[in-house]
This record gives structure tokens, C-alpha cells and sequence, in this order.
């Protein structure tokens, strides 16, 4: 993989940059937001932000993205304390990173993309989530090519191979392109490998964790199946799905965890991991994982839905978790404050009664890390499997059936 995409050990001194579009109706306040979140996805890469730049704009500048004094306000604190690494909190054009890099005299520029293949690099484990990672990194590479020396791995005894005249760009081209055909081949033939895993499983009710990244997906999934599956609080730490037997009372299931959405989460990432996403897609029951501690959390279940509608259709049962109950605050408003109410003078009680309004599904108060409320949760997804359990296997009366469950477990 190029060194594009890498990033080094140590902290890397990063500044921010962000900017509230007008014409894509981003208020200062979201700006601020999406920057609080590009700052933990920094943090996660590895990089130590120091300072954060922001501009109001009706649209980006077509060569710099931001306006030429912000970018001279940038170049001269990057000049003054050494900063490694600029990262934008938009996607950038391959021209808009060309000539920002020539203002910044050489210093890499990122951008959100950028950032987020990066850490879905450092975290790929398995051979599926390597490849899907690869495959993303250069199909966000191919049109960025231009003016870059990239000096990609080059092919022995080319006879033949390049053409009369055929520069070095358009080798690179025509390398990343073979690239993208075998890890798409290579992907497709682990698809089929899971296809024939998912059908050996049987008719077994599956339940899938969906949410955003570090909601504490994994966290319920290792208290819910009694196993040790990686959680840290830190963005994308899981990328594979993983997939555990368990059973409530005597109903057996599958219960799947699978990678956390974000805002803007490259439309690359979203094609390449569609095959890790079949587990979803399958799922006879979503738990759909909410941070209930988080300010924004209604954007966050927002973003989770409208990535779902593409994968598949929003008519399976659907239990949604707000866990994290034990890291809720509000603000409470005093009796003589006349200004209107805002979401954090509402709590947790309030934003029950509205939530349970508002949903058409199952709705659950948790705290996966102290386990409050666990019980609660259990019985909700007894409830739905056990009908559908009951729907495949009228006669056997929740026997099992050749699936074998630790008795801890259960």
C-alpha cells in the first residue's frame, strides 16, 4: 500500500480545519460538532490536535477550499510551531490538496476520507477486512493520482505492457485499476465463503448490534454472549463482524456485531464492506445501539438510519438501545429561567416519554457497563425470537437442535 496512506507511530502534531458551508445549510453549531468528532477520529489515528481553524462560507474556494486569508492564517501558524498534518473536516478535490500542500510547503493535508481509511488500515485484522480496506484506499486514490509521484510497485519484464509512449501516471493508473479487479475478486470469493457459513448456521434467529462507532456495541455483545470480544473507547475499534451463539431462556440465537457508522462515512467504505454488512442485511432482529450520554445522539440514530435504507428495508423488528445511562447529564433549568428549553435541560425521564413516542419498535434504558437494566433487554428480545423461533420450528418446543450452548452461557 502507498505511504499515502500511512501514518507514523508517534503523535503527530495536527490542526483542524473546518468550514460552515451556507449552501449545504451547516450551521457554526454542527461545524463545532462534526469538528469535536474529527478531533477523537485524530486522536484515534494517533494524531495530537493543537489547534483548530473555522470559516463561514457560502461555498468552498475551487483551489483551496477555504478562503486565501484563513489560508494564510493557517500557513502561518503551521510555520511557527511545526505542525506535521492539516486535516479538513470535507473532502477535498485532488487540485484542492495539490495546491494546498504547495502553499504549506510540503506538509501533508488530509482530509476527513483520508482520515477514516487511515484508521480502518491500522485496525483490519482479518483477510476480509484487509481487502476491503485496500480496496476503499484505491478507489479513493485513482482519481487523486495527478502530480503525484507515487512510484507504485512496479511491473518486471513490462514488455508489451505499457504502450507507445505511455507516461508514469497512467501506469499507476492502469496498476491501481488491476489492483481494484483482484481485490474484488478476491472479496467476492470470500462473500461466497460466507454465504456458505451464514447457511450452515441453519435457521437459527439472528440478531444484529447496529449503531454508530463507539456506542458500546461490543460492549453489550461481550455481556450479552459472556465473551471477550475487543472494546476500547475509541472510534472504529471493531471493523469485523463477529458472530456468537447464545441463548435467552430457551431460545437459541446468533447474535452479530458488526462495524459502527459515522457522518460522512466515504461512499468507498460503505460499497467495500457491504459483504461484512450481509450479517445486517440477514438479521432477523436489529438492536440498533444508541449513546444516550451523547449531545448529539438523535443525529447519530439519524445517520444509522439513512445508512441502513441503503443496505436494506426498514421492516424488520427493531429494538432500539439507548445504553449509557449511567454517563447521562442535563442541565436542570430553575424556576425563575424564562428561556426556551434546550436538549440538555431535558432528562433522562423526558427523553424517555418523547422516545417512546416516537419510536414504532421496542425501545430499552441500559447501561451495558454496569449492567443496569440487562434484564429488561433480555426479555425484549426473548419476546420477538421466541415467535420466530416458534414460526420455523412449530414442534419441537425450543428443544435445541444440534447447537451446542456453555451452560454459563445460558
Amino acid at each position: 500500500m502507498s505511504e499515502y496512506f500511512y501514518t507514523k507511530k508517534e503523535a503527530e502534531k495536527a490542526i483542524l480545519v473546518g468550514v460552515a458551508l451556507q449552501s449545504e445549510n451547516i450551521s457554526y453549531d454542527m461545524m463545532c460538532e462534526y469538528l469535536d468528532e474529527l478531533a477523537f477520529l485524530a486522536e484515534t489515528a494517533g494524531a495530537e490536535t493543537v489547534k483548530i481553524f473555522t470559516q463561514n462560507l457560502d461555498k468552498p474556494v475551487t483551489a483551496t477550499f477555504v478562503g486565501k486569508g484563513k489560508l494564510e492564517e493557517i500557513k502561518t501558524y503551521v510555520e511557527d510551531n511545526d505542525i506535521d498534518l492539516i486535516i479538513f473536516d470535507d473532502e477535498l478535490s485532488p487540485t484542492q490538496i495539490r495546491n494546498l500542500e504547495r502553499e504549506l510547503k510540503g506538509r501533508k493535508v488530509l482530509d476527513r476520507t483520508n482520515l477514516i481509511l487511515d484508521i480502518f488500515a491500522k485496525r483490519a485484522r482479518t483477510a476480509e477486512a484487509k481487502a476491503q480496506v485496500e480496496l476503499a484506499q484505491y478507489q479513493y486514490l485513482l482519481p487523486r493520482l495527478t502530480g503525484m509521484w507515487t512510484h507504485l510497485e512496479r511491473q518486471k519484464g513490462g514488455i508489451g505492457l505499457r504502450g507507445p509512449g505511455e507516461s508514469e501516471i497512467e501506469t499507476d493508473r492502469r496498476i491501481i485499476r488491476d489492483k481494484i479487479t483482484r481485490l474484488k475478486e478476491q472479496l467476492a470469493k470470500i462473500d461466497k465463503q460466507m454465504v456458505t457459513q451464514r447457511k450452515n448456521r441453519g435457521k437459527l434467529v439472528r440478531v444484529a448490534l447496529v449503531g454508530y462507532t463507539n456506542v458500546g456495541k461490543s460492549t453489550l455483545m461481550n455481556l450479552l454472549s459472556k465473551s471477550e470480544v475487543f472494546a476500547e473507547n475509541k472510534l472504529f475499534a471493531t471493523l469485523d463482524t463477529t458472530v456468537r451463539k447464545i441463548a435467552i431462556k430457551n431460545v437459541p440465537l446468533l447474535l452479530a456485531d458488526t462495524v459502527g457508522f459515522i457522518r460522512k462515512l466515504p461512499h468507498h467504505l460503505v460499497e467495500s464492506f457491504k459483504s461484512t454488512l450481509d450479517e445486517v442485511r440477514e438479521a432477523d432482529v436489529i438492536l440498533h445501539v444508541v449513546d444516550i450520554s451523547h449531545p448529539q445522539f438523535e443525529d447519530q440514530i439519524r445517520v444509522v438510519n439513512e445508512t441502513l435504507g441503503e443496505l436494506m428495508d426498514n421492516s424488520k423488528p427493531t429494538i432500539t438501545v439507548f445504553n449509557k445511562i449511567d454517563a447521562f447529564t442535563y442541565t436542570k433549568k430553575e424556576e425563575d429561567d424564562l428561556t426556551p428549553i434546550e436538549r440538555k435541560n431535558y432528562s433522562l425521564e423526558d427523553l424517555k416519554q418523547m422516545w417512546m413516542s416516537k419510536q414504532e419498535g421496542e425501545t430499552v434504558y441500559i447501561s451495558a457497563k454496569s449492567k443496569e437494566n440487562i434484564e429488561e433487554l433480555k426479555e425484549k428480545i426473548y419476546d420477538i425470537a421466541k415467535d420466530i423461533h416458534s414460526a420455523r420450528f412449530p414442534f419441537n418446543d425450543f428443544l435445541y437442535r444440534d447447537f451446542e450452548i456453555d451452560e454459563e452461557t445460558k
